[in-house]
């Protein structure tokens, strides 16, 4: 069976192979400048010994005279045996020995072509070749009388260059040495670099983390919600395919910041105060989303944050289907409630005998529920929002408020960028807080008034309440999620979904108000496009 190795194993071991290549090429880089550099020096010194050769009389003299050699000879074995040369050579013109180391090669030829220069051209240089005592480094300097405008023959000093080998020989202790503390040095670093690698992995092995990348796929891909995970800053890591489908975004979104993505997203509050936020409504392309959002904490610190998103589309048509039942029923016991009162009207008034006063009672009654219902028919032709106002008319005179409905009213049809269900949300969230404004108000001031106007093509509704209005400090947190001015939880978040329907329908909210006059709404909403 083939023997399996950890990760740990094999960085340690890719590591110190890589250590190792390093100290030998750069080892070898080494020898071999140190090689080059033994042979420099060793050239320029038998460079100088050929000069001083070179310059001496006995020599210049004696070369290329017959029995020369017998002067020459002992002079420049006593040189080189001085200066530790390999080899001292004279040559006379012709290339002839008048020296040699070993003296059978006297008088004969000078082997190689390199002392042509020398003895030519009357040229100092220094040359590299194997000799008859092996690989050398030689300096060849012409010989000159006569002040230096005859040339007689040239002085020959070879120094044989070291090898590789004998560079590492004379260096092996040091080498060893070196060697041995860089690979225990390598060594550590490797076994040390491998446990901090597969530390920060959290010890696992790269099937585990393949396996683990491929459950987490699976898992992301099977679940009904949107997820999206973003890094501490803001720039997405991960996104599955049914946030892909709920937001309507590109699948390019990966490396992008969250704000360019999904602008309205509270993401970046998540990661300013470490807080999750939970359960907050987000309107993205039509679709209302539940949507959560989780810090995660990495060693202690925020790397980053996970959103979850729900389509509350669906659950929302339901619950205002519910809704719309409940406020049936509200009517009703609202009707119930006011019928009873009529008739207890009506049969004290029948008691006292007024039978006229009974009669006209009840023709007013009956008449103003019907103009209020024929108008709305009338004027607005969405029924949904007629509907609501009707709701929220016979809601008013439960509360003892007086809502007016202006009677230029006018709605014909309903801008192409929002639908009944956001229609209906803007207007009774915004009649809602109108009557909230003006229950404790002295009866003079228990007054909400609605209009809905089409005019150059656009859509304006205006809902105007004698409350005590809106602070001009708080006339910009009003619209912010979760921000209310009325105790208790389930609050702030009305006005909140009216900014997102009105941005979404491409509109503009606008907030008058003052202390004497109560509060106003105007909105105003394209009836085709986007305003110009």
């Amino acid at each position: 069976m083939k023997m399996k190795l950890g990760l740990h194993t094999k960085m340690a071991l890719l590591s110190f192979a890589s250590v190792l290549l390093a100290i030998v090429v750069g080892g070898g880089l080494v020898v071999e400048r140190i090689t080059t550099q033994i042979e420099k020096e060793m050239g320029m010194r038998a460079l100088a010994i050929a000069r001083t050769l070179a310059q001496m009389e006995e020599i210049q003299l004696n070369v290329g005279c017959e029995g020369g050699e017998k002067v020459i000879q002992p002079l420049a074995e006593r040189i080189r045996t001085a200066t530790g040369v390999a080899y001292v050579v004279i040559l006379d013109n012709a290339g002839v020995r008048y020296s040699h180391p070993l003296e059978e090669h006297i008088g004969k030829p000078f082997s190689g072509s390199d002392y042509h220069p020398a003895v030519q051209e009357g040229e100092e240089y220094l040359s590299a070749a194997e000799g008859i005592l092996g690989p050398s480094i030689r300096a060849f300097v012409p010989i000159k009388t006569n002040e230096g405008t005859k040339q007689v023959g040239a002085v020959v000093v070879g120094i044989l260059t070291p090898t590789v080998h004998s560079v590492l020989q004379t260096i092996r202790i040091q080498l060893y040495f070196a060697l041995s503390l860089s690979l225990l040095l390598g060594l550590l670093g490797s076994l040390f670099l491998a446990r901090v690698i597969k530390k920060e992995m959290f010890d696992l092995e790269p099937d585990e983390i393949a396996r683990l990348l491929e459950e987490r796929h699976a898992i992301l891909e099977s679940i009904g919600d949107g997820i999206i995970a973003t890094d501490k800053d803001m720039h997405i890591t991960l996104i599955n395919r049914v946030a892909l489908d709920l937001t309507g975004v590109t699948p390019v979104v990966l490396g992008r910041s969250i704000e360019e993505v999904l602008p309205q997203s509270r993401l970046p509050d998540v990661v300013s105060t470490g807080q999750p936020v939970l359960n907050n409504e987000l309107v993205v392309n039509n679709v209302v989303l539940v949507v959560n959002h989780l810090p995660v904490y990495a060693r202690g610190r925020i790397a980053g944050v996970v959103s979850t998103f729900r389509d509350k589309t669906e659950v929302r048509r339901l619950a205002e289907e519910l809704t719309g039942v409940k406020r049936f029923i509200e009517a009703l016991r609202v009707r119930n409630h006011e019928y009873r009162n009529t008739l207890h009207t009506i049969a004290g008034l029948i008691q006292l005998e007024h039978y006229q006063e009974a009669l006209d009672y009840v023709f007013t009654e009956t008449a103003e529920q019907q103009e209020i219902s024929s108008f709305l028919g009338k004027r607005v032709q969405d029924y949904g929002v007629a509907g609501v106002i009707l709701g929220k008319y016979s809601r008013a005179k439960e509360l003892k408020i007086d809502l007016t409905i202006d009677r230029n009213s006018r709605l014909t049809r309903l801008p192409q960028r929002i639908d009944t269900s956001g229609m209906v949300i803007i207007i009774g969230n915004l009649l809602e807080n109108a009557f909230e404004a003006v229950r404790e108000m002295e009866p003079g001031r228990q007054k909400v008034c609605i209009g809905i106007f089409e005019e150059e093509g656009l859509l304006r509704l205006v809902i105007r309440d004698q409350g005590p209005g809106i602070p001009a400090d708080l006339r910009d947190q009003i619209f912010v999620p979760g921000f209310s001015t009325k105790d208790g939880q389930n609050h702030g978040l009305g006005l909140s979904l009216v900014k997102q329907y009105v941005q979404l329908a491409d509109g503009d909210i606008v907030v008058n108000s003052s202390s004497e006059d109560g509060a106003e709404f105007v909105i105003t909403i394209p009836l085709d496009g986007e305003c110009e």
